[in-house]
């Protein structure tokens, strides 16, 4: 990190402060999918069981 006239100026990975890679997008993915079936049953199980 350097100070030029009035602003701070910074590499790439400095200022990269949250973690790349570490499979986020699995986990994201993952994450889209089980709450799409679980809001899809908490619909769905209602219908079936009304008479």
């Amino acid at each position: 990190m350097k100070v030029v006239d009035d602003h701070v100026e910074v590499d790439e990975t400095e200022a990269s402060g949250g973690v790349k890679g570490h499979n986020v997008r699995y986990v994201l993915a993952f994450s889209l999918i089980a709450g799409v079936i679980v809001l899809s049953a908490i619909w769905i199980i209602p219908v079936l069981l009304q008479p």
